[in-house]
């Protein structure tokens, strides 16, 4: 008898049954949504993270490129170092050459100034 009538009391019951499973899935879709949130959250938080640990990296790699620079022109002045005081060397050998010259000029002098008194001591007796 399918077109028999619905007791009124049945239709209570299963609208009951309707409104508590609507209920049930508005409650499921609630903490889906809360879910999906706190997901949604922490996805935004790690998304920060990471965005903090990309500046800090990119701090740390201008501070290396910095302390590159830096050693390179330290390195730069080393090297000018070295030549300045090469050539502050090569000055010094050519000083001191020129002393050692003129000593030995001087030496001579003497020597000859030597000669000439003995001479002049011989020919006075």
């Amino acid at each position: 008898m399918p077109n028999d009538p619905i007791p009124p009391e049945q239709q209570r019951q299963d609208a009951e049954g309707l409104r508590e499973t609507a209920e049930e899935g508005r409650e499921d879709a609630e903490q889906y949504r809360e879910s999906t949130e706190a997901h949604r959250s922490a996805a935004e938080s790690a998304r920060t993270e990471a965005e903090r640990f990309r500046r800090l990296a990119e701090d740390a790699r201008s501070a290396a490129e910095t302390a590159r620079a830096a050693g390179e022109d330290a390195r730069a002045a080393a090297e000018a170092a070295r030549d300045a005081a090469m050539k502050a060397v090569h000055a010094t050998a050519e000083a001191l050459q020129a002393t050692l010259e003129h000593m030995q000029v001087v030496e001579e002098m003497r020597r000859t100034l030597r000669e000439i008194r003995d001479v002049n001591k011989l020919d006075s007796n």
